[in-house]
């Protein structure tokens, strides 16, 4: 046991091993050695990189020049990995570096004697261009012939970088190659014939390809293709780019040109020499439909073209009738219009007679503020086409001074302001006393097209309604449903909103001194050209800002329902022929004054409803043309001002101010009944 013990007590272990760390120039050494190693790596894949982009671009290069010869050499060159001397280069270099590393790092203690089972080698595919070699064009005489090569040439350059008839999803480019080789080996094989067979081929070639492109044309706009090749999709376009929406039945495409309508062409040419260059949204949407016979509805909003829009369907519409003589002229009017204000009825009246002169047609309109011995006069003519307010056409009717036996084409113009005015028992007595032989059927009969335009009798045809509003109020839609039959519905951007065209602002400024320190202010600084707009609520402040904006510098005409028919027709004459520069008026200017070129509207008081706004701002931005409306709010305008910031926001020119935005009676609707009107308040 002790000598056991004695010999484990001598054993020391294992021999300690001397480690040897290498000196600072050796770790030098081997660093450099390393980065060596890399930049000789990288430089050999740059180099094999420039090898690869060199080798695919002549391959194009050869595509295009025709050069297939080229094309075999260098995919056979592709195909072999390139060069053999610089493969064999790499390895003798690859040996090189494996045995230094071995010198300074030893043995590769990863590497197995293991040797894998060697695969057999797939040799390179030679390229196929899948014809036979009576095919084979490589040395054809069609390269050789110069012109013929550059015709072939220049026209595969223009297909590869012309963006509208190349894309890199198409096959263009083998089809052009394979007619052109098809070309070259009939010219080859036919001596005689073969040119003339050859450049068949290649005018076959090309018209079927004009014909395969055919359905990428739906990729131009709308305003670049013929009329005939318009397809769903660039109609929905267009009626977004106008912000046009129809429904009722089947609605013809609307109008893009006026030479493209059905109007004829010396009504057109009246159109030219009025003055109508391009069709509003209105009467792109709304003729079409009404050249159809169709009763129409239509919204839109204030100075959009409308009175256009249902006088030419109408003139269309009367001159397939008989012309009046003694006897018919007795039975009334073929068309009557209805607006609701004199001011308007004369207005379209004076562009009526602008079309229908021209072809012998005689307009009269019927208002009040005449005395009814002038207009009996002007009825005993005949007319065909008459223009009235409904108070005093009932007048004329009852008294006999007029009948409605003939008439066949009924236009309400602001149907809703007619109802606002208390007009809707007048409507519906001229509504009743039209002929009930010519009304249309409430079926699906009233929107064929060819039951609508054919004559019921000698000189009878169907009679067509069309009722043109900016909103539409319980008691308009009712005289729709009413008196029109099936109409289709044409609606113009929003109903109830401004115009896009008027930039619309507020200033919240109490008290009546404020208001005309600020009205003076504006008018002063001649930033506005005249004429211009001043709106107020009640009459007896329209002298009184009258004398404001006199003494502003500024000549002004007033127009408030006290005034006479004579007066009214005289400041509206004087505001045209520029001897007066402002209008102040009443809600009576509202609607239906056509005053051109108004740049500047100034609500003095704040309408009292939104939609009277709506119609005081639409008397500037008219006709496509740009207009500023200034309004002047107070405590009293509360029950206004949620809508008017919800008008102003959908504005795209007009911008909300803070003071409306945050205002607490512009954050909700306000209930019925609630809020009155301060010193401004109150009605015509």
């Amino acid at each position: 046991m002790a000598s056991n013990t004695n010999k484990a007590d001598d054993y020391l272990g294992p021999p300690k091993l001397k480690l040897r760390f290498p000196t600072k120039k050796e770790r030098e050494e081997r660093e450099r050695q390393k980065q060596l190693d890399k930049e000789r790596e990288a430089e050999e894949k740059r180099l094999k990189q420039e090898r690869d982009e060199d080798a695919h671009r002549k391959l194009i290069n050869a595509v295009r020049r025709g050069d297939f010869k080229s094309i075999d050499t260098t995919k056979k060159r592709a195909h072999n990995g390139g060069d053999d001397d610089e493969r064999k280069r790499s390895a003798l270099e690859q040996e090189q570096y494996d045995r230094l590393r071995e010198k300074h790092y030893g043995p590769d203690m990863s590497k197995t004697n293991f040797v894998p089972k060697k695969k057999r080698k797939k040799g390179p595919k030679e390229f196929n261009f899948g014809w036979d070699d009576t095919e084979d064009t490589r040395d054809a005489q069609f390269y050789a012939d110069e012109e013929l090569r550059n015709e072939g040439t220049d026209r595969l350059r223009h297909l590869l970088t012309s963006d509208k008839q190349f894309n890199v999803f198409s096959d263009e480019v083998d089809r052009e190659l394979e007619a052109l080789k098809t070309a070259d080996h009939i010219r080859r094989s036919d001596k005689e014939n073969g040119e003339a067979r050859a450049r068949d081929v290649m005018d076959s070639y090309y018209r079927a390809r004009d014909h395969r492109n055919k359905p990428y044309r739906h990729m131009q706009h709308w305003s670049e293709k013929p009329l005939d090749q318009m397809r769903e999709r660039d109609w929905r376009i267009f009626k977004e780019d106008f912000s046009i929406a129809t429904k009722g039945g089947s609605i013809p495409d609307p109008m893009r040109r006026w030479r493209e309508s059905a109007l004829p062409s010396d009504l057109l040419d009246v159109v030219e020499r009025v003055g109508y260059h391009e069709p509003s949204p209105i009467q792109r949407a709304a003729i079409p439909i009404a050249l159809q016979g169709r009763d129409i509805i239509g919204i839109a909003v204030t100075g959009s073209g409308k009175t256009a829009a249902f006088l030419l369907p109408l003139l269309v519409y009367i001159r397939k009738l008989p012309p009046l003589d003694e006897i018919s002229k007795n039975d009334g009017p073929y068309a009557l219009i209805m607006a609701p204000t004199r001011e308007l009825a004369q207005q379209i009246e004076s562009e009526a007679r602008k079309f229908a002169s021209p072809f012998g047609y005689n307009v009269v309109s019927i208002v009040g503020g005449h005395s009814l011995e002038e207009q009996a006069y002007a009825l005993s003519n005949g007319a065909e086409i008459i223009v009235a307010t409904p108070g005093r056409l009932v007048d004329c009717i009852e008294r006999r001074l007029l009948v409605l036996s003939q008439c066949c084409y009924v236009i309400m113009d602001e149907a809703d302001r007619m109802i606002d005015l208390g007009f809707e028992e007048p409507l519906n007595k001229i509504l009743d006393a039209m002929p009930a032989s010519n009304q249309k059927p409430d079926t699906d009969e009233a929107e064929d097209v060819m039951a609508m335009t054919k004559f019921l009798g000698a000189k009878t045809r169907y009679r067509q309604t069309m009722m043109y509003t900016a909103t539409m109020p319980p008691v308009v839609e009712r005289i729709a449903k009413n008196y029109l039959r099936r109409p289709a519905i044409v609606t113009i951007g929003n109903a109830g909103e401004a115009v896009d065209t008027v930039e619309q602002r507020v200033e919240f400024i109490g008290g009546e001194d404020r208001r005309k320190d600020r009205l003076k202010e504006i008018l002063q600084s001649h930033l506005y050209k005249p004429p211009i707009i001043v709106f107020v609520n009640i009459k007896r402040n329209c002298e009184m800002v009258a004398r404001d904006v006199r003494a502003a510098g500024r000549n002004p005409v007033t127009l408030h329902g006290s005034k006479t028919q004579d007066q009214r027709e005289a400041a509206l004459e004087k505001l045209r022929a520029g001897q007066a520069d402002v209008l102040v008026a009443t809600d009576l200017a509202g609607r239906g004054i056509d005053v051109a070129d108004v740049s500047l509207v100034i609500n003095f008081n704040m309408a009292t409803s939104i939609e009277q706004y709506t119609h005081r701002v639409g008397r500037t931005g008219r006709a496509g043309k740009s207009g500023v409306a200034i309004t002047f709010l107070g405590s009293e305008d509360n029950d206004v001002l949620y809508d008017l910031k919800q008008m102003i926001s959908k504005s795209a020119i007009s911008k909300v101010p803070e003071e409306l935005r945050r205002h607490e009676a512009a954050q909700q609707k306000p209930t019925k009944g609630g809020g009155g009107k301060g010193d401004f308040g109150g009605r015509n």
